[in-house]
């Protein structure tokens, strides 16, 4: 490993799983069978770990939770915002920089070294700079990020990544045109269920704090993943910022709960009824035949 990687990461843990990783990726490009070579156990959660949830303000507090986490310094990028055709200054700077459409990166962008992001534009299709493909952080310059693709085909290239001028996909969500200078990445911790399409995980955790809202949507999350045995659940209610809502809420849920198992419980006796009554040969007395 490089006195690069070393200067900019004082994780001495992660240095040796990047230099692992790479002996072993380095062995399989050879067509090496790597159990005849003995390495140390390599942690592969960060590199082969994705949360995938329904909804982007779901996805954002994961990731921006799991980045607090994450070891080594943190660099922050910040963006360069214009509104197009605005020559009286309608929408200022400041106005400019809280806003994060769907497809753009914030205009405070967190990275650490190790980090997995995002690639959120087409950028070098034919060397695996696409949109959607995963990478990890490896090294940060004033104007670049170091970066390594992380699964596929191209998984191990390392790459460049520039600021470039991004607009929004939806120009039906403001009544403006903006534009943003950014690093086209992301945090990828967390990402939707969408943006997951047509990649494979070795492992998937699913967090649904409500149920899905498309058709298909948790066929297409719980199918990213390798084996049955590599998939996890989570679906919890969500947290309501109101104490006093979430208690009425809460209460009305139990309510609709207790009178639908109520419900059931009568059909149920029901149902039993009839069946005893058929099988009752003359029926006795105490059934209500």
């Amino acid at each position: 490993m490089s006195e690069d990687y070393r200067r900019n990461n004082q994780s001495t843990f992660m240095v040796e799983q990047m230099v692992l990783i790479d002996i072993r990726k380095f062995l399989q490009s050879m067509h090496k069978d790597i159990k005849m070579y003995p390495l140390p156990d390599i942690d592969d959660t960060y590199d082969a770990s994705l949360i995938l949830s329904t909804r982007n303000d779901w996805v954002d507090m994961i990731n921006m939770k799991m980045i607090g986490r994450f070891d080594g310094d943190e660099m922050v990028y910040h963006s360069f915002n214009c509104a197009v055709d605005d020559p009286h200054n309608y929408y200022p700077k400041e106005f400019l920089n809280t806003l994060t459409p769907n497809g753009l990166p914030p205009h405070v962008l967190k990275l650490k070294i190790g980090c997995p992001v995002i690639l959120l534009r087409n950028i070098d299709p034919a060397n695996g700079l696409c949109n959607g493909t995963r990478l990890i952080i490896r090294g940060f310059q004033k104007n670049a990020i170091d970066a390594e693709i992380m699964l596929g085909q191209h998984a191990g290239k390392w790459v460049f990544l520039p600021r470039i001028p991004l607009c929004p996909s939806d120009d039906e969500m403001f009544h403006f045109q903006s534009k943003r200078k950014q690093f086209p990445i992301w945090l990828s911790f967390a990402m939707t269920v969408n943006k997951a399409q047509g990649q494979t995980i070795p492992n998937v955790g699913v967090y649904l704090p409500e149920p899905v809202f498309s058709y298909g949507q948790l066929y297409v999350a719980l199918s990213r993943a390798t084996a049955r045995s590599n998939i996890r659940i989570l679906a919890v209610p969500a947290v309501e910022k109101d104490v006093n809502k979430g208690k009425k809420k809460n209460r009305s849920r139990e309510w609709h709960m207790h009178t639908r198992a109520s419900e059931a419980e009568a059909e149920a006796r029901k149902a039993l009824t009839l069946l005893a009554c058929k099988l009752s040969d003359p029926p006795d007395d105490s059934w209500p035949c």
